[in-house]
């Protein structure tokens, strides 16, 4: 390793620290109007009731990675424009089709109607863990509020409810951290990576 330092050394960062690895610090090389014509993912994520706007813009930018069909946020839960949500969504929300209904069980109405698998994601007796389910796309990953979880309502209506194992002491991960992993898996499955 440190005989490979010499090779590395005074790259500059984006921020101007000097690493021994080069940084990629740029976003795609498409201009917006063509990266737009991309085709997306059929993966929609419904945000029922989130309180914390910050947790919506980190959403927003995991969805821009997935390319994610779109982000439909639910009752009081962030939506574009709010000033808290673009400093986590660093700009994704230009990228990122969403919507916005009153309720969550409205959504997920929708969603089905159009052939949409949807899915909870929620610490429930019966969950089935996230890399066991069968998701069928198009699909719906729906993501509770931080406290309370996904609606009661909201999970009625639901086609499944998945869970991520865990073994701490607290019963759940933060709630944008729990979609990065069940995206990915469903961008794993998608595209069999």
């Amino acid at each position: 390793m440190e005989k490979n330092k010499k090779y590395y050394r005074h790259l500059p960062a984006p921020d101007g620290i000097e690493t021994f690895y080069e940084v990629r610090s740029r976003d795609s090389s498409l201009p917006p109007q063509e990266f737009a014509r991309l085709p997306r993912h059929p993966i929609h994520i419904v945000l029922d009731n989130l309180r914390s706007a910050f947790n919506v813009g980190a959403i927003f930018r995991l969805a821009d990675t997935v390319r994610a069909q779109e982000v439909i946020t639910c009752g009081y839960t962030a939506h574009p424009p709010h000033h808290k949500l673009q400093q986590t969504a660093l700009g994704t929300t230009d990228s990122v089709p969403w919507r916005w209904f009153q309720d969550t069980t409205e959504a997920v109405h929708n969603l089905k109607s159009q052939g949409v698998q949807v899915v909870a994601l929620e610490t429930v007796n019966g969950a089935i863990p996230y890399y066991e389910f069968p998701y069928h796309f198009p699909v719906a990953i729906v993501l509770g509020n931080e406290a309370l979880g996904v609606s009661q309502d909201a999970l009625k209506l639901c086609n499944g409810i998945v869970d991520i194992p865990v073994f701490g002491y607290k019963n759940s991960l933060n709630v944008a951290t729990a979609a990065a992993v069940v995206l990915y898996e469903c961008i794993r499955r998608i595209n069999r990576f």
